[in-house]
């Protein structure tokens, strides 16, 4: 009988041991769209290694990651992005009262996402001209194949997969039924949503101006390819084919707006996607750039 006591009490330890892990990996694989993002969270997901978590101290939101989306990605490396995820060691401070300049500030890096994952939406890839014209490409574009996953996502050099535009296996995980997601916070803290029924519309269309440009180049380690620009019209490959139109969409230059009297951010399906400047006051400590979304190729200063 001691013998039998023994047995049932190891069972009943054991299927507690298991009750436990069981709720551990429930907690760590949980169900995101029930988190509210505007408080302290934590993102711990084993399938895909995600850890990510956001405190809030001294007026400023502190996200630390090792930056593993927590959803299917397309394969990396592939034809047309050589790199492989892997694990980073990032952290992100946002303030918790960002402050509204009302001046657009070009940033290379516009954001995080809830996840740890950044928005970069502009690429390094650009052609340059004889007659000096530099044109940068579009992620987002059929002619050059950049890699880009379903996530509109690749992968950088250093390991760093990062989204060019709407992260959509994030969205699915985010949606609990609302039109608005908050999705991430761009670099001035300001917070960035995604509206199911895209009623904010972006405020760009392609230029009608023809483009400049002889005997341009693009060049990387796979491949080199030659490009007359000259006299073409703009279609959507180049980050200058584009123009802010003022008042002719919802969204600013900035691909933001107010909305209940605060100031956000909209990650859209059209261009420019994710934003390409910032209103609020932040700080990057990458060399300057140039300035928001339209340029001119020959003086790199903003279109009018």
């Amino acid at each position: 009988m001691k013998t039998k006591s023994i047995f049932f009490n190891l069972l009943f330890i054991g299927t507690v041991f298991v009750g436990c892990k069981s709720q551990k990996e429930l907690n760590t694989n949980q169900d995101i769209n029930a988190i509210d993002f505007t408080k302290a969270y934590t993102i711990n997901n084993s399938d895909f290694g995600t850890k990510t978590s956001m405190t809030i101290s001294n007026e400023k939101r502190i996200l630390i990651t090792n930056s593993l989306p927590n959803h299917k990605t397309g394969s990396f490396p592939n034809e047309g992005n050589p790199n492989t995820i892997s694990e980073q060691k990032l952290t992100y401070t946002f303030p918790l009262n960002p402050v509204l300049t009302g001046h657009a500030k070009w940033a290379r890096e516009f954001g995080v996402a809830v996840n740890g994952i950044k928005f970069e939406p502009e690429t390094a890839e650009r052609f340059e001209c004889e007659t000096g014209e530099t044109y940068r490409i579009e992620a987002k574009q059929d002619e050059f194949n950049l890699g880009l996953d379903f996530n509109n996502a690749h992968v950088q050099p250093t390991g760093a997969y990062h989204y060019h535009g709407i992260p959509l296996e994030l969205i699915v995980q985010l949606d609990n039924g609302e039109d608005l997601i908050l999705i991430g916070y761009a670099n001035d803290g300001f917070p960035i949503y995604y509206s199911k029924s895209e009623n904010y519309k972006p405020s760009f269309r392609l230029s009608k101006n023809p483009r400049t440009g002889e005997f341009c180049t693009y060049s990387n380690p796979k491949q080199s390819t030659t490009k007359n620009i000259e006299n073409t019209d703009p279609n959507g490959i180049f980050v200058s084919d584009w123009e802010y139109i003022e008042g002719s969409g919802d969204l600013d230059e900035c691909n933001g707006t107010m909305l209940n009297g605060n100031y956000v951010y909209f990650a859209t399906m059209s261009y420019p996607y994710i934003g390409r400047c910032l209103k609020g006051a932040f700080s990057e400590k990458r060399p300057n750039g140039p300035p928001p979304g339209m340029r001119n190729n020959k003086n790199d200063k903003p279109r009018k």
